[in-house]
């Protein structure tokens, strides 16, 4: 917003931010091609015309519900408690266990925002696929840290690098996600995770 513009009613702010909550559930839903701007307007509880003032197309929508989403989730990871230990080996475990922990409830309610939406916009949308891809390699440089001072202290002469091993982890994640919608649920995706987390284990001896 320009510099010396107010600030929109409450009422506005509230629209828009009820039109990005919607695009949350209705996309991790339904699949973004078939999530229309009808069903997000309904969902969020707005007509079609304060939708248009706030956005000026679906994809706009969710370019903004991608920046939406990573400030959400940024906020979640940031204030989680696997921060906590000393040792950034049990940091990184620990937060393989956060993820464990999030996974509760229907695909829906734990599965990514961006990873459902790149595998559906990845050659029709790219600017939505950048988005994604910019979303889900920064969570990875926030684990690669602590991946790489883990293997500073356990296993230096060790081939792989930080920033890999962090992708690969969002790799199954990602995978485990699709299982469970495949599945309807999340067994599978914790079966991933503790492989995961047993992995990670054998690449940083203790």
């Amino acid at each position: 917003m320009p510099v010396g513009t107010p600030n929109p009613p409450a009422a506005e702010r509230d629209a828009r931010t009820r039109l990005l909550d919607a695009a949350l559930r209705v996309i991790r839903g339904r699949g973004y091609p078939a999530t229309t701007v009808d069903d997000l307007c309904a969902e969020a509880g707005v007509t079609k015309g304060s939708f248009f003032h706030h956005f000026k197309s679906k994809e706009a929508l969710a370019l903004a519900a991608i920046d939406y989403w990573n400030e959400m989730t940024g906020a979640l990871f940031a204030q989680a408690p696997y921060h906590a230990p000393e040792d950034p080996r049990e940091r990184v475990l620990a937060y393989l266990d956060f993820r464990a922990r999030l996974l509760q409830g229907a695909p829906e309610d734990f599965t990514c925002l961006l990873g459902t939406m790149v595998q559906e916009t990845f050659a029709t949308h790219p600017v939505l696929r950048d988005a994604c891809e910019r979303g889900i390699r920064g969570h990875a440089a926030t684990v690669a840290t602590d991946l790489a001072l883990a293997k500073a202290r356990y296993a230096p002469d060790a081939p792989w690098e930080a920033m890999t091993v962090a992708l690969y982890t969002q790799a199954v994640l990602q995978g485990a996600f699709i299982l469970a919608k495949a599945q309807g649920g999340p067994q599978v995706a914790h079966a991933c995770v503790d492989l995961l987390r047993t992995h990670i284990e054998t690449l940083l001896p203790s």
